[in-house]
């Protein structure tokens, strides 16, 4: 097993050294290499995604990601920006689907800002699509007008292999699951999402034994919020799963705690923290590690099929949370307030 690591930016190199400790811990035999990505890939190399980067990448079985982005590289242009050679990673490997669970552990539910009773038992799975939608659609740009004035144009768009693939996915997870799939759209507006509410329903035909329903976004991020434990699976384009998944990273007490993985379609994956780089609490060894931990614990799990150690791992981190340990962001009183590496170094000792 060969993993290609790419720590990133901000707080990158900080979370990812302690997911590194943990895989040495557990000896599974993998190998690891490092390279720059995003702004480091741009100061070693000129380029956000470094034509060795991208080698190593494609030659591994799967991915470790930190997070990318700081903003002194917001001068930069657009296409040296760090959050480009995260696209382009994501593109260049085919990444389509993108799995966010959200997650409560127990111990947690009054670091949540809900009510424990709203959110105690959480366990969402979000599958985004990731290849397509406004983020990659065409035409895009920032042109002049012939009056003078400026306009940005974006393109949403989908086809229906695109649609039909990820929904696939979706319901193949809730088939392991509790067999329900909420697709959220916006169809009474966006054509897009009307042809991908068709191609749902006509897809849930393979699926008997799983109920689909159909939300709009603006409905669905309100019911994230008023009864989050009505869904199971939620399947969704681009720019709505980035948005769900954020916001359904907080219900579980911090976006901190969220593992994510981006699937091709034989399932080699890259691994990361839902997280962004947070360079405001780069370097002061205080970040929470857990996702990009729990973010192994997927990598296992999906292109490994090591599901017994996925498993073992997600429960010495919980045995962790159990003793009251805690990063900044998770911290109650009468807890453990504990540093990165700390909180790595828990786990590697629960393991």
């Amino acid at each position: 097993m060969k993993i290609a690591v790419l720590p990133g930016d901000g707080i990158g190199p900080e979370i990812v050294a302690q997911a590194v400790k943990v895989i040495k811990a557990m000896n599974i035999g993998a190998e690891m290499e490092e390279a720059p990505i995003g702004g480091a890939g741009y100061e070693a190399a000129g380029d956000p995604l470094p034509a060795a980067t991208l080698k190593l990448a494609k030659e591994a079985d799967a991915v470790l990601l930190g997070a990318v982005g700081d903003w002194k590289y917001d001068t930069l242009p657009r296409d040296m920006r760090p959050e480009r050679g995260l696209l382009r990673i994501r593109k260049e490997l085919n990444l389509f689907a993108n799995l966010r669970p959200a997650v409560l552990y127990p111990e947690l539910a009054s670091a949540s800002t809900l009510k424990p009773e709203v959110v105690s038992g959480l366990d969402i799975m979000i599958v985004r699509e990731l290849t397509g939608d406004i983020y990659f659609g065409q035409p895009r740009g920032i042109s002049t007008l012939e009056n003078g004035e400026r306009e940005g144009i974006n393109t949403m768009r989908y086809n229906e292999s695109e649609i039909r693939r990820i929904g696939r996915v979706a319901f193949d997870i809730a088939m392991k699951r509790n067999k329900k799939v909420c697709s959220v759209d916006k169809a009474n507006v966006l054509e897009t999402t009307e042809l991908w509410r068709q191609v749902m329903i006509e897809l849930a035909k393979e699926y008997p034994q799983v109920e689909l329903t159909h939300m709009y976004v603006d409905n669905a991020a309100m019911q994230l919020v008023r009864a989050p434990k009505q869904f199971d699976v939620m399947v969704t384009g681009n720019i709505f799963g980035d948005i769900l998944s954020d916001e359904a990273s907080m219900l579980t007490g911090s976006i901190g705690m969220l593992p994510s993985a981006s699937l091709d379609e034989n399932n080699k994956g890259m691994y990361e923290p839902s997280h962004g780089s947070a360079p405001d609490i780069a370097g002061k060894n205080i970040a929470n590690p857990l996702a990009t931990i729990l973010s192994v614990a997927m990598m296992l799990r999906y292109t490994f099929n090591m599901a017994a150690q996925a498993d073992r791992l997600e429960q010495a981190v919980g045995r962790v949370l159990a003793k009251g340990v805690r990063t900044a962001d998770i911290y109650t009183e009468g807890t453990t307030k504990v540093s990165c590496s700390e909180m790595g170094d828990a786990v590697v000792a629960a393991l």
